[in-house]
């Protein structure tokens, strides 16, 4: 069956298809198609998986044509960025009020 292994690498992202067997896990489509050994920053321990948008854990089945994703992990956190960000925005007014 045909899938797509895709990594959102902020630098060099990559997107690849494969023929996998049906019965073929996440953690067997990632590892099948190489992409470990391309990027050394993918640690399937710490970085989430999912198929179509939807975080899945690794030993799930995969079904044609689904297109399984590698996640960055957060570096910040979501609930602080609105906060630092209207930090920003009210001390640039202040600056140029000066």
């Amino acid at each position: 069956m045909k899938i797509s292994v895709s990594y959102a690498h902020p630098e060099k992202p990559a997107w690849m298809r494969l023929d996998v067997d049906e019965g073929c896990t996440l953690r067997a489509a990632i590892e099948r198609s190489g992409i470990l050994g391309r990027y050394e920053d993918i640690d399937l321990e710490r970085n989430k998986v999912g198929v179509f948008g939807k975080i899945k854990p690794l030993d799930t089945v995969l079904a044609e044509g689904d297109r399984v994703e590698i996640y960055q992990p957060i570096v910040i956190d979501p609930k602080t960025a609105p906060r630092r960000k209207r930090a920003g925005q009210e001390g640039s007014e202040g600056a140029e009020g000066d």
